[in-house]
């Protein structure tokens, strides 16, 4: 993971509007202009409270789908661990220059349990279980769901659904919020230069 970073805790006042400001940020420093469409990757299992954040953002986001912009893992249709490669290689293979956002679980420090990270630069899937999974993303969404260090399968299996809802409502409606203010702009700009 590299460049700048943006924490948001979701139990502050005002959590869905620090992270919509901070998705912007971050969006907008990292989209490159000639971008052909906007591959949304929730990674994640619907088989395991603590990671399945990735798949119910993408459930909530499967309406924002069309012209420009692509969801990829859903509760229907998880992106995990055994199917990641072969969906990276369909999106590589699908569109020609797409600016791709991964969101993701993960675990961390007691203090962070319940913030959601915003940064620049891909994703390591599958590094907190200890998973060698391939990078992906020019930007990402991270929600810390539980502590790290320890049976960390169980620790993802015991985490509170509440938590994670709380999250992905944060998360989807922030996503939600500035990619239509985005496509909007570019519509606006293909109607002008008609």
């Amino acid at each position: 993971m590299s460049g700048e970073k943006i924490y948001i805790d979701i139990n502050k006042p005002y959590a869905v509007s620090w992270f919509i400001k901070g998705f912007e940020k971050i969006l907008l420093h990292t989209i490159h202009k000639d971008c052909s469409h906007i591959v949304i990757l929730c990674i994640g299992t619907d088989r395991s409270t603590g990671d399945c954040l990735g798949p119910l953002v993408g459930h909530k986001l499967r309406y924002i789908q069309g012209e420009y912009i692509r969801v990829y893992g859903t509760l229907n249709e998880p992106v995990h661990a055994k199917n990641l490669k072969s969906t990276i290689k369909e999106i590589e293979e699908t569109y020609k220059n797409p600016f791709i956002i991964s969101i993701d679980a993960c675990l961390g420090k007691p203090e962070s349990i319940g913030c959601i990270s915003i940064g620049e630069g891909p994703i390591k899937p599958g590094a907190g279980v200890n998973k060698k999974l391939p990078e992906i993303g020019h930007m990402h969404v991270m929600g810390i769901v539980n502590i790290s260090g320890f049976m960390e399968y169980m620790i993802l299996q015991n985490t509170r659904l509440s938590l994670v809802m709380k999250m992905a409502d944060i998360i989807s409606a922030g996503i939600y919020y500035n990619l239509s203010k985005l496509v909007s702009k570019k519509l606006e700009s293909a109607a002008t230069k008609k």
